[in-house]
């Protein structure tokens, strides 16, 4: 288990408590590094700065008190932004019909980048239509994953909207 993924372990509770679901964490820099925590309401309404802030101030008492990091780190919370990652196969559920552009390693049929509708995952499969026959990538073999920023994203994603 990841250092980034004992962070998760820990902080969830509590984030999950507050009424948010973390989407990601991320350890990043050398010297000193930057601790990103990325999450979204659960109630699907937009993450305002307010949001970010009460995150901040509930995980950053957590980790002064657990300290798992050992040494200085910069704490970043963000909301997710319209175009997304999609970091867990639960996403690709979630966000099945909407666009996406997938990094792949090993590449898959000659390609590390896929775009294309999500058909939706399962069984450790991703399934995009990419516009041809279609593609099932492996989760495991997912580099990077995130929603296309297109007009019926921006438009679905817009408050009020039932899928927002």
């Amino acid at each position: 288990m990841s250092l980034a993924d004992e962070i998760e372990r820990l902080i969830a509770p509590t984030v999950e408590d507050m009424g948010y679901r973390i989407v990601r964490v991320k350890l990043f820099g050398s010297g000193r590094r930057t601790l990103q925590v990325m999450a979204e309401r659960a109630d699907g309404s937009p993450v305002v700065v307010d949001d970010c802030a009460d995150i901040s101030r509930a995980v950053s008492t957590l980790l002064d008190v657990e300290d798992p990091i050992g040494g200085a780190y910069d704490l970043e919370v963000s909301s997710t932004g319209i175009d997304r990652p999609l970091v867990k196969l639960d996403d690709f559920v979630r966000f099945a019909g909407f666009e996406a552009i997938v990094d792949v390693d090993p590449p898959v049929e000659g390609r590390k980048r896929w775009r294309g509708r999500i058909i939706g995952a399962e069984d450790g499969v991703v399934r995009l239509d990419d516009g041809r026959d279609g593609v099932e990538l492996s989760f495991d073999g997912i580099v990077k994953a995130k929603l296309a920023l297109t007009d019926e994203l921006i438009a679905a994603m817009a408050p009020g909207h039932e899928d927002a």
